[in-house]
């Protein structure tokens, strides 16, 4: 009896840790970020109010709640800087997701596909440039991509180009940074779909007369289907919040809003303002995921 009712709480305490966990790092920050969203910018410090003063008793909380506004969402919807950052970084990411499922598709399935005994070294290639320091790897692209770096370097000596590109601060320098950064979140979750199909339905494919290209078209990839979307989840959302690569590799006409946040929380100090960008960041991102769950939850329910 003791035995079952020990285990009883060890099960309940291994499935209350990761909530706590979530509302002491995650929850309780995003109501703090909330609150100071619907306040108003001040001269102070901290530089916004009302401030909830819980000495004052009913009266210090009323006053609190009527010193509320929504007047930073409006500006959110309808400051023109903030509208075409948003656009800017829903742009970037989709672009850049794309790229990255054009080109990490193909090496996950050489990887799924390769002798069992290179899949492990080929993984740890993939993996590989995470060993250094992001940052690290951002300026070796600057270096790269710098008027007289290795890549226009190397474009004259092959004879593509005759003098050198301009690289940096373009669009071009931002995708490079973002698909070589990201690489392996697209890559991981596709190997990992494809590792474990069944081959014997390819078999079963080409044996009824399907065509290499129709068995993965109608095989391959709808299995896979899970690690794509799992990839896409996992570079798109970071990517739309992304603030060192724009800022090194990009230009003024590529600020996407993790530019403009740090912009207006540390430039400008207008903590309300960027609490409202935040807020409304965080909904566009948690969107996918919501319609992605209600899919695969309809899914279950149909088996």
């Amino acid at each position: 009896m003791k035995h079952a009712q020990r285990r009883h709480w060890t099960t309940r305490a291994a499935i209350l840790v990761p909530y706590a966990w979530l509302i002491v790092f995650f929850l309780a920050p995003f109501l703090i970020v909330l609150k100071i969203s619907f306040s108003q910018t001040a001269i102070a410090q901290p530089p916004y109010v009302p401030l909830l003063d819980l000495s004052a008793g009913w009266e210090g909380v009323k006053q609190f709640f009527t010193g509320l506004t929504l007047d930073n969402y409006a500006a959110v919807f309808t400051d023109s800087l903030y509208v075409w950052s948003y656009w800017k970084s829903l742009q970037v990411a989709a672009i850049s997701t794309a790229i990255l499922l054009a080109v990490g598709y193909p090496v996950a399935y050489a990887l799924a596909r390769a002798p069992r005994r290179w899949q492990g070294t080929l993984v740890l290639l993939v993996v590989l440039p995470f060993w250094t320091s992001f940052l690290i790897r951002v300026y070796a692209w600057m270096n790269i991509l710098q008027h007289d770096g290795l890549l226009n370097q190397a474009l004259m000596a092959l004879r593509i180009v005759d003098t050198p590109i301009s690289w940096l601060a373009t669009d071009y320098a931002v995708y490079i940074g973002i698909v070589y950064s990201y690489f392996p979140f697209m890559v991981l979750p596709l190997y990992a779909a494809l590792e474990k199909m069944d081959e014997t339905l390819l078999e079963a494919a080409a044996d009824l007369g399907a065509p290499p290209w129709r068995t993965f078209l109608g095989v391959t990839v709808p299995l896979s289907l899970p690690g794509i979307v799992a990839g896409a989840l996992l570079c798109f959302i970071p990517i739309m919040g992304e603030f060192v690569i724009p800022d090194l590799l990009g230009s003024s006409s590529t600020s996407m809003i993790g530019q403009i946040l740090w912009l207006e929380f540390f430039g400008n100090r207008d903590w309300p303002v960027t609490s409202a960008l935040a807020v409304v960041l965080l909904a566009l991102l948690v969107t996918p995921i919501l319609f992605y769950r209600q899919r695969e939850t309809r899914q279950l329910e149909r088996r």
